[in-house]
């Protein structure tokens, strides 16, 4: 069997690493020239999508470029300091390009073939596979695709014309990076502000001499500091010693996709399930379906059972994880 992975992130390479365990091929296709979209950013990997990473034998690779997420500490806008909760288990923070390119450089040096610059258009299911084009003119055969091309999929149109569009959560995510630590924080530990006009996210990991921050803003914001210039908080100050190196975008989710699968296509990641990233869990789930979805196809040798299979281990707790990420946000 040979599976073609539309998509070169988490949810794509994982699947390629999960699959080679269990002796099915699969290549690699991605659609940008260096990894993703939204590289400039930063995520939490959670204890179950470590268990995951165990689970591929990556564990080692996403510990060598990552710092570990101890603490989550909450403010309010006037400074006060609400508690203090441990993360539980083995959570790590890390950059989403290191992270990307380290379970792509994993995936290659275990033998799959990884594309960049190859943005698919198109794909025909044929009696016994499936023939994928791209923007290039190019195409390429397989027995399977896996959509692991995010929450805009191509993809998920392909499985149903009919298939909802992502929801806009009415929320602006911006990201930075300042030098040093200007709050004098402890290292590894995440402090979360509620702040009077936006919420603020920040923390320094060890071993890395800048403070990583981010802003959730209702709307688009004019400027991200003033959101918080009010606040007898850090957030503009940290803000301020960033200048205008910053990244993000609009937050959206998909609070349920009703196919996720044909007889030989099926989703992956954020193309199946997307979540807002109140929770933390967007690169968990993805390694979580990774090896759900290699576990299915071992065991069932049809692909159409394998993928019911699948979706019926992991469409429940991922809408679940959707849903409360949104309540988070939302307040409610």
């Amino acid at each position: 069997m040979t599976v073609v992975i539309v998509g070169g992130g988490v949810a794509g390479a994982a699947t390629a690493l999960a699959l080679r365990q269990t002796g099915i091929e699969a290549e690699i296709y991605e659609a940008h020239a260096s990894g993703g979209e939204d590289a400039g950013a930063f995520l939490t990997v959670m204890a179950n999508g470590m268990a995951a990473l165990d689970e591929l034998g990556a564990t080692a690779v996403v510990e060598a470029i990552s710092s570990p997420a101890r603490a989550v500490s909450l403010w309010d806008a006037q400074g006060r300091h609400l508690g203090r909760r441990p993360i539980e288990g083995s959570a790590r923070s890390m950059t989403r390009a290191a992270l990307y390119r380290a379970l792509q450089d994993l995936a290659a040096a275990r033998g799959v073939p990884v594309h960049h610059g190859k943005r698919m258009t198109g794909a025909l299911a044929t009696g016994d596979g499936v023939e994928v084009s791209f923007a290039d003119g190019s195409t390429v055969a397989g027995d399977l695709l896996v959509g692991a091309d995010g929450i805009h999929s191509r993809t998920r149109r392909l499985i149903d014309p009919q298939a909802p569009e992502p929801r806009h959560s009415g929320q602006h995510v911006v990201y930075g990076y300042a030098p040093g630590n200007p709050a004098g924080v402890d290292p590894d530990e995440y402090h979360m502000i509620r702040g009077s006009r936006a919420f603020f996210g920040f923390t320094v990991p060890s071993g890395d001499d800048r403070t990583w921050w981010f802003a959730r803003i209702e709307g688009r914001p004019g400027s991200v500091a003033e959101m918080f210039r009010d606040d007898p908080v850090p957030a503009a100050a940290i803000i301020a010693a960033t200048g205008s190196d910053l990244v993000g975008g609009d937050s959206y989710d998909i609070p349920t996709t009703p196919r996720w699968h044909n007889s030989r296509l099926v989703l992956t990641g954020d193309a199946a399930h997307a979540a807002t990233p109140a929770a933390a869990q967007g690169a968990s789930m993805a390694l979580e379906d990774a090896v759900a979805l290699a576990a299915a196809l071992r065991e069932h040798g049809d692909p159409a059972t394998a993928f019911a299979a699948y979706e019926s281990t992991r469409r429940r707790q991922t809408e679940e994880t959707v849903a409360a990420s949104a309540r988070l946000i939302s307040g409610r």
